[in-house]
């Protein structure tokens, strides 16, 4: 979420302060609003990469109650070669 609105931010300044629309119409410098829009989705940009990186550092437990697991086998060999049939 942190990054595309960063992006999406990036995107929405620089049209506001790239292009020649008409400030007439909301009476502001629109050219000021498009810097604030792309500092704040840098921002936005670089806190969603920081928190991706922190999301893969992450470290497993796993935990055992109890004694070890055994598991014990029992192999019985049989020598049939000593067997009268």
């Amino acid at each position: 979420m942190g990054i595309g609105l960063g992006i999406t931010l990036l995107v929405l300044g620089a049209i506001l302060t790239f292009t020649g629309l008409d400030e007439s119409i909301l009476n502001t410098d629109l050219d000021t609003v498009g810097i604030i829009l792309m500092l704040g989705g840098a921002l936005a940009l670089i806190m969603g990469v920081i928190q991706n990186a922190q999301r893969t550092r992450h470290t497993t437990v796993t935990e055992h109650r109890g004694g070890p697991e055994v598991v014990e086998r029992h192999d019985e060999i049989i020598d049939r070669r000593d067997e009268r049939y």
